[in-house]
């Protein structure tokens, strides 16, 4: 379980990080493949972690050049709400539609999507996403391509989790109604890997 919050102690130096991104990107984005759960043709759930997020701030120190410790610590403070605690799961929510205008009108017709995405352990109720708890990411009009979500589960589903419950996620818009049941093995022992 990796809920321990990040800290610059953490983080390799501007320096350092240019010596090992090529090996660190590869371990990364083979660990995001057991935390990626697509849910019917455009929606997909990339579940957070630390490994995720430590990746995230790097890059972000990388791009902007941040080297010193204000500029650290607000790419920390963005980053480590979306760490998983122990007993809950992060994701950020993304509504993947290649054409433009296609996905302008997909984005109008999904308003309140971020919603009624759910996830399931085993035959417990379905808890759903309380979404975009930093800022608001939707209009009346339209939703937003990216959203970020917090499910939090009770004791009893992360014991069964652990125990190798089957864990199932879907959506339950009016417009865009969409099951995975179960999701696959790899990416449940990932998830399992979050929980306390």
């Amino acid at each position: 379980m990796n809920a321990v919050k990040l800290n610059r102690d953490d983080l390799y130096s501007l320096e350092k990080y240019a010596e090992v991104r090529s090996e660190f990107r590869t371990h990364v984005l083979a660990h995001k493949q057991n935390r990626k759960v697509h849910i019917g043709d455009w929606a997909t759930l990339y579940f957070e972690d630390r490994l995720t997020m430590q990746y995230q701030i790097q890059e972000m120190l990388r791009i902007e050049r941040i080297f010193e410790a204000v500029g650290i610590q607000d790419e920390l403070d963005a980053y480590n709400p979306l760490i998983p605690d122990g007993g809950n799961w992060k994701a950020t929510f993304m509504i993947e539609v290649p054409d433009p205008d296609e996905r302008r009108m997909v984005l109008a017709k999904l308003v309140g999507i971020e919603d009624w995405v759910w996830v399931r352990v085993g035959d417990a109720d379905p808890v759903f996403a309380i979404a975009d708890e930093d800022m608001e990411r939707a209009t009346a009009d339209k939703t937003s391509s990216v959203h970020f979500m917090r499910f939090d589960l009770t004791p009893a589903m992360v014991a069964a989790a652990k125990q190798g419950a089957a864990i199932s996620m879907g959506i339950d818009h009016p417009e865009y109604r969409e099951v995975v049941m179960p999701v696959a093995e790899s990416v449940r022992a990932s998830l399992v890997a979050d929980l306390a």
